[in-house]
């Protein structure tokens, strides 16, 4: 610090030394910022596809675990012929209802299982990957529904009465009444497990920490006026004695 003609003036911040509320100092210890794009954390876009692709076919694939589970689980309708026509053996039953609610509750829980392990592999997934998950679930629920249908009791009733006989009774086919119904439980399902997991689990973006910068770290230049005094550890540079000569 040096004095000239009452004025003092502070020295500068060395530029190599940020002020203590530099707001663009490095992050304190501890802090993790967001990956940067192309990190392995943050795939690019052509990768994102890669990796919904994949999502999406996994997905779907496994609809043929729930038509094999529905095929089992569900149901059956009992049938009954005469010399006329074919009739419910039971018409008060629920059986016509059952395997439309299997079928929706499997279909849900495979939507969480999927989601859950779609946000354990790429929780950092983005867009693309929820809609790769979304579209395998309704291819799923698509395969599930005719491998169920494929697998289970013969749609040719009027043959199949005929081999029964008289009297006797055989299972109907396995078929959806509400279709559109049981075959979105998955997609929604999935989506919904999905974004909750996101909210509660996902990654946090670390934000700068403005709140004790306020305007004393914007400027570090010289402090002038007659009542600025010398920093501490400064010589004293006192009036010239009466009977003294001038400074040097």
């Amino acid at each position: 610090m040096a004095w000239h003609d009452g004025t003092v003036t502070a020295p500068l911040t060395p530029p190599h030394q940020p002020g203590p509320h530099d707001p663009w100092q490095a992050p304190p210890s501890g802090s993790h910022l967001a990956p940067s794009s192309g990190a392995p954390d943050d795939p690019d876009t052509a990768t994102e596809l890669r990796q919904a692709a994949v999502v999406a076919l996994l997905v779907a694939l496994s609809g043929i675990a729930l038509g094999l589970l529905w095929l089992w689980l569900a149901p059956r309708v009992p049938l009954v012929s005469d010399d006329t026509a074919v009739f419910l053996k039971n018409s008060e039953g629920e059986e016509a209802i059952g395997a439309d609610g299997t079928f929706v509750l499997l279909a849900i829980g495979f939507g969480a299982l999927s989601a859950a392990a779609v946000f354990w592999r790429l929780r950092r997934g983005g867009v693309l990957v929820v809609v790769g998950l979304a579209l395998g679930a309704l291819l799923a629920s698509l395969l599930a529904w005719r491998v169920g249908v494929w697998l289970g009791p013969s749609s040719d009733v009027v043959g199949r009465a005929r081999e029964a006989g008289q009297g006797v009774t055989f299972d109907a086919p396995l078929e959806l009444h509400a279709v559109w119904v049981a075959v979105l439980a998955w997609p929604f399902a999935a989506m919904g497990i999905h974004l909750l997991l996101t909210a509660a689990f996902g990654p946090r973006d670390v934000e700068p920490d403005w709140a004790g910068a306020g305007y004393s770290g914007y400027y570090d230049g010289p402090v002038q006026g007659p009542l600025a005094g010398p920093g501490p550890g400064a010589p004293s540079s006192g009036p010239p004695s009466a009977g003294g000569g001038g400074a040097a």
